[in-house]
């Protein structure tokens, strides 16, 4: 893979599109991102505790800036010792910088109402209609239903950007090549990743729906990744640039979730600051004894970010040549100087964090809540289908349901069969914040 292609400017489904003198791509793309809707909802969608009272606990939104703030520095770094070592040029090393950053900002843009559990909650009702075979849902054809049952957020966000923003116009957002192949953490479709053979980082999980399969391929060709696999079984390995918005990710979830679990109680200070020392080091001055505790967890937590960004770059130029031939098969954070200090942030935030009574009896709640929403509007596309699809024909005869749609602004277009219908539901669902979502299943419930 080659940085001339790899930072292509050209827009999806606008290769042609030219960059403003003083604006470049990646400064239009952070904007475009940054003044969506989608990302707007981000500031009520969950990173690890849903529906918190606190005010100083994460958000999507407040993860997505930070996380844009660290890949910023990973670019900057990154970029220089390139430039230092020639394998880039000066203007590249700026490119190199924004496009990361604009890819960290959009990286959880597809994320659903609760957090993970959210995401786990859509899909494991979608497995369930398919098992019964149930309404349009059951009628998904087979080989689509795989997107559906394990759905994923990344995979989401790349159709938000690519198709649902900005009028439903071709190619969404419209942004750079270079930004959608770095946010592409995944880059295979759900029946890709099941014809390939395991293994292979970008194969984890998947990152694109068939729905926007031909547009990632225009991604992929733009900027030359490499491809392997044929046919159906067809996926790309990750952009260079992929593997710094991972860390950037790694990075600020890590180390922000111990912070977060210091003000909620679920750590003790004390606990936080001996891991984040683990990242940072010990200080090489005593504290102010005028400190409290809080002061003190900030301060480590801004030299673990330092630290890690450092380790994070040095494994980038360690690995650069498998990197750059799509080779590499890790994630930085796991074959830097920082990986054991990272394994053990993982074992604590799985044994004290993800498992707190709070954020579980939330997690319940908030399964419940998704749970409700789906099976009523499964109902609404079951009429919608009855109709064949004809949506003023649907919302003529059908009141109430005409009323629900005009209650929640339920967008019903480019529906012509049931997998495009279930894809509508998964974008009206997923795209609610966790309040809304409560708000959303009281209304339907009767409890206003």
């Amino acid at each position: 893979m080659e940085w001339d292609r790899l930072l292509n400017a050209g827009r999806l489904c606008r290769p042609d599109f030219a960059e403003v003198p003083g604006r470049p791509a990646y400064l239009q793309d952070y904007d475009r991102i940054l003044f969506s809707e989608p990302f707007r909802r981000l500031a009520q969608k969950t990173q690890v505790h849903p529906l918190y009272e606190h005010d100083h606990v994460h958000h999507r939104m407040i993860h997505s800036l930070e996380t844009a703030s660290a890949g910023r520095s990973l670019g900057v770094l990154a970029g220089q010792a390139m430039l230092e070592k020639g394998y880039i040029s000066e203007t590249q090393r700026e490119v190199i910088a924004g496009t990361v950053q604009a890819a960290c900002l959009v990286h959880d843009i597809g994320n659903p109402p609760f957090g993970h559990s959210g995401e786990d909650s859509i899909g494991h009702w979608f497995a369930r209609q398919f098992e019964a075979k149930a309404g349009v849902a059951g009628a998904v054809p087979k080989a689509q239903q795989a997107e559906f049952e394990a759905f994923e957020g990344n995979a989401q966000g790349f159709r938000i950007a690519a198709t649902l923003e900005m009028a439903r116009r071709d190619g969404g957002m419209r942004l750079s090549y270079a930004t959608l192949a770095a946010f592409m953490k995944y880059p295979c479709t759900a029946a890709a990743r099941q014809l390939s053979a395991p293994g292979y980082v970008g194969l984890k999980k998947f990152g694109v729906f068939e729905a926007e399969a031909a547009l990632f391929a225009e991604v992929a060709e733009a900027t030359g990744l490499r491809v392997d696999g044929a046919g159906a079984g067809k996926y790309w390995r990750r952009h260079p640039l992929a593997s710094l918005v991972e860390a950037a990710d790694d990075i600020c979830y890590r180390i922000l979730d111990l912070e977060d679990a210091a003000t909620v109680g679920d750590l003790s200070t004390t606990q936080v600051i001996d891991c984040l020392e683990s990242v940072a080091g010990k200080p090489n001055r005593a504290d102010d004894p005028t400190m409290t505790p809080r002061e003190i967890v900030a301060m480590r937590r801004a030299s673990a970010i330092h630290q890690a960004i450092k380790a994070a770059v040095e494994a980038f130029l360690a690995h650069y040549e498998a990197i750059m031939s799509g080779d590499f098969n890790d994630g930085l954070m796991e074959v830097s100087s920082k990986a054991e200090a990272f394994g053990q942030m993982k074992e604590i935030s799985n044994a004290r964090i993800f498992t707190a009574k709070r954020k579980t009896e939330l997690e319940i709640a908030g399964r419940q809540v998704i749970f409700a929403v789906l099976d009523h509007f499964h109902e609404l596309y079951g009429d919608l289908r009855d109709c064949d699809w004809q949506v003023e024909t649907f919302l003529d005869k059908h009141g109430y349901w005409a009323k629900l749609v005009r209650a929640v602004d339920l967008d019903l277009r480019g529906i012509t069969d049931e997998y495009t219908a279930m894809h509508s539901l998964a974008d009206f669902v997923s795209g609610m914040t966790d309040r809304y979502a409560v708000k959303v299943r009281d209304m339907i419930a009767g409890r206003i």
